[in-house]
């Protein structure tokens, strides 16, 4: 982990202007400078960047931020990676927490079996380009797939030569030890020694999403798989590889994907690479596996479209149906498409252009929930098969997160199907509510077996249609509030407050939001929200303390995206992008912020109370707390109303 002090160290040292100009053509524009956005299509210079303010921000997109936050969408890396880019870049020494002997011991194993890796990777290749079997077998074979040399260069595509040892042989040459070539699979420990994994294959290195190489694919050629059904052999899982953690193609693939906004799912090797070389960059594979949540959560870095590109058999409905509620339920948009029959991507990318391709996706593509309806349901008239057909879309509609995309999806359900939809609705509420309970027992037996839960995600954030944990309001009413706590949190708004004892204490903005609604015990629905007060409340004390630049510099990034975000919009990047400034002083608009959100709060409750109320049937006992209850609700937020200046409400 990189400690506070450097991190503070790098961002003194950066400047904005160089970084953004190192991938984007700069220019002067007054006390600005600014290029075409590269994040989007961008046809006029829309990408501002700020020395003064070290932000950038389009005002076409809304992409932006600081130098950390541009380099980790532009080069999709995490915030640790930009933090280490930057430090190369100004020459500074990143100081981390010291580590232990073992922590070091398993570093230098894991740097060892990059480097391993590395070499191996351009042994491969220069087998493939200059030894005369790699020539004329190796080449030959990607040459009869109608691979160019430049494609076969950007996969860093090599050969691994027949003889057994032949790579155990050369790396120990070079001054490799055998104990990493067996740790990272590119040999096999055997009774008389190691073995090389690859031996005769053409070779697919795997490249992690920083270029790092982690993996390596080897394919028999044509002529050896008959009767053969180890067709591939990929490497096993070790310290730098776990197959459900990588996709094929990604580091390839990801400016790309992020540009287009939109990835293509293909299963194999050959498939990515003759799509590259169609025209269409944004494509990955993931290699015959299921999808697994880390690799979609790694997806989700570029894009939340994803298209499932596979042929029209069996084999590839089956291929399309897999993962794909785990994919919904992480915020996912899909779309499917069947290939034509006799066609996969590999053999339909060799026969179209770009242009051709895209426009038949474009055309053909549907979306999951319609490719779900026609598959399973359309023309099945057994009742019993039917019904259980339809359970089975509404149910992978009940994961969607996003509650207006669930609903919009169970109408048009509704509709193709010819089916009330306040059946389907009820249904999915129901399996919402059962996976909710299914989840809380779960964790309950957790904790009654001792074991430690930390680090366990949360319960689903969808909710049932008509129910909400946060509404619109009240989460831009809280949103408001954590903006100010962000730009203003260090400002003193009350000053000689006296206290019990006699004595006289002044408030800053974080310390009087986090005293009032602590007095009731208030959180914000949003964690990072909660995070972020009570650091701004820890931090008032100290001297020089600048809660704007604290968040937007955090360690983690998801507090600094947030605060960049939030704090963004106050500078001012050039004339006629104006803000409009709050009105009345500082205290008073956070205030009157908190007041809004308690009304919120008191308001949901009300409604929450005559709710309960019509529940309660018959039971006049729990019918006269309600009611007791819902007076004092209602005469708090009489009481509120006053305060906001609002006519009392009855």
């Amino acid at each position: 982990m990189i400690d506070r002090q450097t991190i503070d160290k790098i961002m003194d040292a950066t400047n904005i202007v160089d970084v953004v100009g190192d991938f984007v053509t700069l220019r002067k524009a007054g006390v600005n400078y600014k290029g075409l956005c590269p994040f989007h299509d961008d046809k006029t210079p829309s990408f501002m960047v700020s020395p003064s303010k070290q932000i950038c921000k389009c005002f076409a997109c809304g992409e932006g931020g600081t130098a950390v936050n541009f380099l980790m969408k532009h080069e999709q890396i995490t915030y640790p990676e930009a933090l280490r880019w930057l430090a190369k870049k100004y020459n500074i020494e990143i100081q981390e927490k010291e580590l232990t002997d073992e922590e070091k011991q398993q570093q230098n194993d894991r740097d060892s079996m990059f480097i391993v890796n590395e070499w191996a990777m351009e042994y491969f290749k220069d087998i493939l380009k200059n030894d005369p079997d790699g020539i004329a077998i190796g080449k030959q074979y990607f040459r009869s797939r109608g691979i160019r040399d430049d494609i076969i260069e950007k996969f860093n595509l090599g050969f691994a030569l027949s003889k057994r040892d032949a790579l155990a042989m050369a790396a120990a040459k070079a001054g490799y030890k055998a104990e990493f070539l067996v740790k990272t699979g590119l040999c096999i420990q055997g009774e008389k020694g190691i073995h090389d994994r690859y031996a005769g294959r053409v070779i697919f290195p795997w490249l992690n999403v920083s270029g790092r190489v982690v993996a390596f694919g080897g394919r028999l050629l044509d002529s050896r798989t008959k009767g053969v059904q180890q067709k591939y052999v990929n490497s096993p899982d070790s310290d730098i590889y776990h197959k459900d953690h990588e996709l094929y193609g990604l580091f390839q693939a990801k400016k790309a994907i992020a540009k287009e906004d939109r990835v293509y799912m293909v299963e194999g090797y050959t498939d990515v690479i003759a799509m590259h070389q169609c025209g269409l960059e944004n494509v990955v594979a993931n290699s015959g596996t299921a999808l697994s949540v880390y690799q979609i959560k790694l997806l989700r870095r570029f894009t939340q479209n994803i298209t499932l590109l596979y042929d029209g058999d069996e084999a590839g409905i089956h291929a399309a149906m897999r993962g794909t509620d785990m994919l919904l339920a992480e915020g996912m948009n899909i779309q499917v498409l069947l290939l034509p029959d006799g066609d996969d991507p590999d053999s339909f990318a060799r026969k179209h252009t770009a242009t051709e391709f895209k426009e038949y996706i474009e055309k053909n593509a549907t979306d999951f929930i319609a490719f779900k309806t026609r598959l399973t349901v359309e023309n099945v008239t057994d009742p019993v098969k039917r019904s259980e057909a339809i359970s089975g879309i509404v149910k992978s509609i009940s994961v969607i997160p996003e509650q207006i995309l669930r609903s919009t999806y169970l109408s048009t359900l509704a509709q193709r199907l010819g089916i009330k939809e306040q059946t389907l609705l009820n249904s999915m509420n129901g399996m919402i509510r059962k996976d909710i309970e299914d989840k809380e027992k779960e964790r309950e037996w957790t904790k009654t077996q001792g074991e430690s839960v930390e680090g366990e995600s949360k319960a689903p954030s969808q909710e049932i249609i008509g129910l909400h944990t946060a509404d619109e309001q009240t989460q831009e009413v809280e949103r408001l509030l954590i903006q100010c706590v962000i730009r203003h949190g260090e400002e003193i708004i009350f000053e000689h407050i006296e206290t019990e004892d006699g004595g006289q204490i002044s408030m800053n903005v974080a310390q009087y939001v986090d005293y009032d609604l602590g007095s009731d015990g208030l959180l914000f629905h949003d964690e990072r929200y909660n995070q972020i007060l009570r650091e701004a409340v820890e931090h008032s004390g100290e001297e020089g303390f600048k809660a704007e630049t604290y968040f937007m510099h955090h360690p983690d990034a998801d507090i600094s995206h947030l605060a960049t975000q939030l704090a963004i919009d106050r500078h001012q990047l050039g004339r006629g992008f104006q803000v409009k400034q709050r009105e009345g002083s500082l205290r008073q608009h956070v205030q009157h912020l908190v007041l809004d959100l308690r009304m919120d709060i008191v308001e949901k409750r009300l409604k929450e109370i005559q709710k309960e109320m019509r529940q309660a049937g018959s039971d006049m006992e729990r019918i006269r707390e309600l009611m007791e209850e819902f007076k004092s609700a209602q005469e708090l937020r009489n009481a509120l109303a006053k305060q906001l200046g609002n006519d009392i409400i009855r």
